[in-house]
């Protein structure tokens, strides 16, 4: 497979199509060249970044094992090492990717359709703190919105629930499957598809999960919150954990649990999340208009 890459090759929302392996290939293969070669500014490079993490999303919700996929990408990437950085073809491919930048650049918002849910991604400007990457969740008769949010250039990966009991959360974790104790996803479909698999059984046995505690609780801002709802808590969680679930695999989900002590001892409640496409979303927040 050569370089003559078409202009789609950063933005192209509907990657979940037959051409998602080719897709992935030839934004690896760009991406790798750009590391070698530099032939990028930053907020180009992101932008690729975001498009290889939606295809390869795509790639593997179509089915693709992981082992073809590695191999697809090992490919990629021998192709880009093999290719002079001063290659006719390479240079019509960046510019090729740099002609699609210009209208990737003018987005400021993005729509990541999930089985479930989807992830919302704004990266407009503004000086308040707002919903970078959201994914809204109900859990019984409690809600939370869970993603990345802040001011500009500050994304904390937050959780922020309401309980229309109005019980209090004195601390709240973070679960996902744990990718040193593990080869792959867990998913446990059992005969069923896996569109159609329910969340909670999409994330491991608790021995093969890792849990990562919130840093912080306070009263959740109105900002944060959903129209409709006046009060909640809103829970910060580390860095790494946001690290950590962008390199899960978009059929997975993940569990934010919140513990409550009462006279009767602690209770729990939990809330599913659907991966999805928080790494393509993450790295979209990334790109900087010109």
């Amino acid at each position: 497979m050569g370089l003559t890459l078409a202009a789609t090759i950063v933005a192209a929302p509907g990657v979940a199509t037959a051409g998602a392996v080719d897709l992935f290939y030839e934004r690896t293969v760009m991406t790798a060249a750009d590391s070698r070669c530099g032939l990028f500014d930053a907020p180009t490079g992101a932008a690729l970044a975001a498009g290889q993490a939606q295809a390869r999303g795509a790639v593997l919700r179509a089915g693709t094992d992981r082992a073809t996929l590695k191999a697809v990408e090992s490919r990629a990437r021998q192709k880009a090492a093999l290719t002079p950085c001063d290659s006719d073809d390479l240079n019509l491919a960046a510019a090729r990717v740099r002609q699609a930048f210009e209208g990737y650049a003018q987005l400021s918002r993005m729509n990541y359709p999930g089985d479930y849910a989807p992830w919302l991604a704004d990266r407009a400007s503004g000086e308040t703190a707002r919903w970078r990457l959201q994914q809204s969740v109900s859990f019984g008769w409690n809600r939370m919105v869970f993603g990345l949010a802040g001011r500009d250039g500050a994304n904390a990966l937050l959780a922020v629930a309401s309980f229309p009991d109005n019980q209090q959360p004195y601390a709240a974790r973070l679960l996902m499957r744990d990718a040193d104790l593990t080869l792959g996803p867990y998913l446990d479909h059992r005969g069923e598809a896996i569109g159609r698999l329910p969340l909670a059984r999409r994330l491991p046995p608790a021995a093969a999960q890792t849990a990562y505690a919130a840093e912080a609780r306070s009263s959740a801002g109105r900002d944060l919150l959903p129209k409709e709802v006046r009060s909640g808590w809103a829970f910060r969680f580390p860095a790494k954990a946001a690290a950590a679930l962008a390199a899960l695999d978009p059929r997975e989900a993940v569990a934010v649990e919140f513990l409550f002590a009462d006279g009767q001892g602690e209770s729990v409640r939990r809330a599913y999340v659907e991966v999805g496409d928080f790494a393509a979303g993450r790295a979209f927040l990334k790109v900087a208009a010109r």
